[in-house]
């Protein structure tokens, strides 16, 4: 396992507990352990982009693939196959980045045998919106209707999916968190009555904007669903135990980055350059600082390198050793695990790149802990793409 430094940007607020007085990462920060080994399992193959893994209380879990696909994955160990799910997946618009993307298992999934997917929406062959699907699934797992009207939709698609989105994640509160694009859209990020580049919240049960929203009391309904703003891509959303929660972003050519959420908050992407630019110009900062001076900035950022960070999880347990409660988020581009050590206050100490997972599977997309407390990421190659078990040795 290696040590990265990569760039750190933080208000005072997150970097205090870890920067030396000249902004400088401090001693503790540069420090590295010497980490357990990883052991890494392949469980199961044969798949096409899984963008996430939804654990069901058996030990079975939920794979969605862009395509349009929904596999049930029988079991956590080598051997488990993935038997086809029937769901009418027919109106999902995949092409590029959008498709079947996110999927969250309800709380109550014992009881009602409901989850919830993104996924984007075509009418006729035209891309309409993202929107957000309620399914239950059969008692034999062999098929899924859905469950009343769409959730929520409106969230702004891409005529060439570029920039979907869209991962759901349940906060410690029980509330609904959903990341979302900003379809490529100069102006959607910054655009409060629209969805787009945000990170949402809801009512999981109606899709309404919870009462202590930070825009509640907006007469704009999509204002009030609005948790933070001035995002570009974020694909990766993790509550950590405490209720702080961490997401993973897509920069363009530079600076993937680690936001905090704080409720309210812009995180400063704005392509259209304050509205003076029709064109999507990815020239801008991630986080322009100098256009929007209260804008937070990163806790982590990657400079002038990409690794396409997506999905997102903490990991819990004692089983983890030294590992518990580091956050882990694979990378696209990078081919990589990144795990993050993060202060209480969310600031980044150190990132480890495990060498059994640096360069080794392949883009890796999805991440979630499992009910046995391994850790569970999906390949994302395109073909015979697979799900990964990692555990402490």
């Amino acid at each position: 396992m290696r040590t990265v430094r990569f760039a750190v940007f933080a208000v005072t607020l997150l970097l205090a507990a870890c920067s030396a007085p000249d902004g400088t990462p401090s001693e503790a920060a540069a420090r590295a352990p010497e980490p357990a080994a990883l052991g890494v399992e392949v469980v199961a193959g044969g798949l096409t982009h899984p963008w996430d893994i939804g654990f069901l209380p058996d030990g079975t879990a939920l794979i969605p693939q862009r395509s349009g696909k929904l596999g049930l994955l029988t079991g956590n160990r080598p051997g488990a196959q993935v038997r086809p799910v029937r769901a009418d997946f027919s109106d999902v618009f995949a092409r590029g980045e959008g498709g079947l993307m996110g999927l969250l298992v309800h709380p109550d999934f014992a009881s009602t045998r409901q989850f919830l997917t993104c996924q984007t929406y075509q009418e006729n062959g035209r891309p309409v919106d993202v929107r957000l699907i309620n399914w239950r699934l059969s008692e034999d797992g062999s098929s899924a209707q859905r469950v009343g009207p769409p959730l929520l939709t409106g969230l702004p698609v891409n005529q060439g999916g570029r920039h979907s989105g869209c991962r759901p994640a349940l906060a410690e509160d029980g509330s609904l968190l959903v990341t979302t694009g900003d379809a490529a859209d100069p102006g959607a990020a910054q655009d409060r009555s629209g969805l787009g580049g945000k990170v949402l919240r809801m009512d999981l049960r109606t899709g309404e904007p919870l009462p202590d929203n930070p825009f509640a009391n907006s007469p704009d309904p999509a204002e009030r669903l609005i948790y933070t703003y001035g995002h570009r891509n974020a694909q990766g959303i993790a509550p950590r135990p405490g209720g702080q929660v961490v997401v993973a972003e897509h920069g363009p050519d530079r600076d993937d980055e680690l936001n905090v959420l704080v409720p309210g908050r812009n995180y400063g992407w704005d392509p259209s350059r304050g509205g003076s630019s029709d064109s999507y110009d990815e020239s801008v900062p991630m986080t322009d600082l100098r256009r929007f001076p209260d804008a937070v900035p990163a806790v982590w950022s990657s400079d002038d390198a990409t690794e396409a960070v997506s999905g997102a999880t903490f990991l819990t347990g004692p089983q983890w050793g030294e590992l518990d409660g580091m956050l882990a988020v694979p990378a696209l581009k990078g081919s990589k695990l990144l795990l993050y050590r993060l202060e209480p206050n969310g600031a980044v100490q150190e990132v480890l790149i495990p060498s059994e997972l640096d360069g080794t599977h392949g883009r890796l997309r999805a991440a979630r802990q499992g009910p046995d407390g391994a850790l569970y990421v999906t390949t994302s190659n395109g073909e015979n793409d697979q799900v990964l078990r990692i555990s402490s040795t």
